[in-house]
């Protein structure tokens, strides 16, 4: 009420008049600023004088002042892009912003405590301070409403009011849109007793965004649940859903999971950019002889095929490449995911819902009267799924699937473990893929050095085996932001089945049993494809250890 109070004490609009705009300002959740300037006879020159005046400060020309230095490295742009505000001058150990409207008071306490200094404002034209942050912080998402700082209640008392009031959308959109940019693969939102964090993981490792405000953790986690279709009010139990953003000309999908956490609900969103992901099998980046023998046993006419790792190692993406292969007008595909993550022209897929009974085992027995000629399940989970996939490659088909094992040689452990017969394993079952995804050297900032005797050890290379070739690493620059790495390929370990495996299987031979044989026979293991890597100039001797 600050600015409306001025206003009328200014005789520039009625004392009826400001009591009209505060309860529209209420009910729409509109800025004060907005329907002033909509449905009033005030100009935003004479508004901005009257802005001025309250705060006992200036209008400056945005256009004829001199850029604010190096504003990216000291101010987060989420802030300036949510409180619609960009950082002017220093004066007197104050960094003066230029806003225009009233600020909320959370915008100098926010400010002050990101800079730990003082802070001053003067005025400016809106279009000029969105033009002067598009200049200073990069472009934001062109559909996305223009943000007001009007708001004068920044603890709202109505929690959808809040999720959809302007500044929260357009912080969370910011938010949605860096992450994108940064080539992110995951972003969370993780609420704690005294701060709200904000990371996302580029290339496997996880970096942190610059917090937001404590107090605007609610709104910023409400704003994710109205867009993903979930229920607002439920806050005890986890939820899923799903985000559809327009970025760069094409949509993104982002895979939204609830947790309720002890100071309020923790969100991570899964980016699903295709534009990022290379569906061609010949861009996966397999060694040439892993490329043929997989190309080979994809085009079989039936048989099991499992592609094993952790979470985040590849797996879907790898299958996504084997379908797109063998997706012909003569082959029908049908898939079972959870959730679908990649749209494919020509293929059924079916996303699979737990809650109403729809699991991966019911969605095969249904596949199985589909009459397709190749099947892909996201995951065996447990016996059922198993001797589905197991009776439909037995009945003429190729079934893709995935496993979570630490390797190759592990899947067929566990599908044992699940009670699947070991001679039906051994009857079924094509080739394992065990992957994982390593971070590559920044090629701007690739420096060569020679390793020291520990580091050989580590891999267990000796001196004689590398000769004279030097290990490479990234040394930080601008263009990774520090890391030395830019983007991430893929390990892998390639178990065919030959008929000496498909025997220690019948036999339950251990894990480490089946590996070793795997290896006599010539399977090249996860270790020795990073060490393959690493002396390409590829990746780093602790990428490998880490993830091998």
């Amino acid at each position: 009420m600050i600015m409306l109070n001025h206003l009328v004490d200014s005789g520039r609009i009625s004392r009826e008049q400001a009591e009209s705009i505060h309860g529209e300002h209420l009910a729409q959740g509109r800025s004060i600023r907005d329907i002033i300037l909509d449905q009033h006879d005030l100009r935003e020159p004479e508004y901005l004088q009257a802005v001025a005046d309250a705060l006992n400060s200036e209008i400056i020309d945005l256009e004829n002042t001199p850029t604010f230095p190096n504003p990216g490295n000291r101010i987060p742009s989420s802030l300036v892009r949510m409180y619609f505000t960009t950082p002017v001058k220093e004066e007197d150990g104050a960094v003066i912003f230029a806003v225009c409207d009233y600020p909320a008071s959370a915008v100098a306490d926010d400010m002050a405590f990101i800079l730990s200094q003082p802070i001053g404002f003067v005025v400016a034209p809106e279009e000029q301070i969105k033009k002067t942050i598009h200049k200073l912080f990069g472009e934001t998402d062109e559909s996305t409403p223009a943000p007001s700082a009007g708001l004068e209640q920044t603890h709202f008392t109505d929690l959808e009011h809040a999720a959809c009031s302007t500044p929260v959308i357009q912080f969370v959109n910011s938010i949605l849109q860096q992450a994108v940019s940064d080539g992110a693969s995951d972003i969370h939102f993780e609420p704690f007793e005294k701060e709200f964090k904000i990371r996302c993981r580029v290339d496997g490792a996880l970096f942190e965004m610059p917090p937001p405000p404590i107090h605007l953790a609610l709104p910023i986690i409400s704003r994710i649940k109205v867009i993903a279709g979930l229920d607002i009010a439920e806050s005890r139990l986890p939820q899923d859903g799903r985000i559809e953003l327009a970025a760069g000309g094409h949509t993104i999908d982002f895979r939204v999971s609830t947790l309720p956490t002890q100071f309020g609900e923790s969100v991570v969103l899964r980016v699903l950019d295709r534009s990022n992901v290379q569906l061609e099998l010949d861009r996966i980046g397999f060694p040439e002889d892993i490329y043929r023998s997989f190309t080979k046993d994809i085009e079989k006419p039936n048989g099991i095929v499992i592609v094993t790792g952790p979470t985040g190692s590849g797996k879907t993406t790898t299958l996504y490449a084997a379908l797109q292969r063998i997706n012909k007008t003569e082959t029908k595909i049908l898939t079972a995911e959870d959730p679908v993550e990649y749209d494919v022209e020509g293929i059924i897929q079916l996303p699979v819902r737990d809650n109403i009974g729809l699991t991966f085992a019911s969605a095969l027995r249904s596949f199985l009267r589909q009459d397709p000629d190749v099947i892909m399940v996201g995951e065996i989970r447990d016996l059922d799924t198993a001797q589905i996939a197991v009776q439909a490659s037995l009945t003429g088909h190729l079934v893709f699937t995935t496993l979570h094992t630490n390797d190759a040689a592990g899947a067929i452990t566990r599908l044992i473990d699940m009670d699947v017969e070991p001679y039906l394993i051994a009857s079924t079952l094509e080739a394992v893929m065990g992957q994982r995804l390593v971070r590559t050297i920044c090629p701007d900032c690739k420096t060569a050095y020679t390793p020291d005797d520990e580091m050989l050890q580590l891999l267990e290379l000796t001196r004689a085996q590398i000769g004279d070739r030097p290990f490479y690493r990234g040394s930080g620059c601008e263009t990774c932001g520090g890391s030395g790495y830019s983007g991430r390929c893929a390990l892998f370990e390639y178990m065919p089945i030959n008929e000496t495996l498909r025997s220690a299987i019948v036999e339950k031979q251990p894990t480490l049993a089946l590996r070793r044989k795997a290896i006599a026979l010539g399977m090249r293991t996860l270790r020795e494809d990073g060490i393959r890597l690493i002396l390409d100039g590829r990746t780093t001797v602790e990428e490998v250890v880490q993830y091998t």
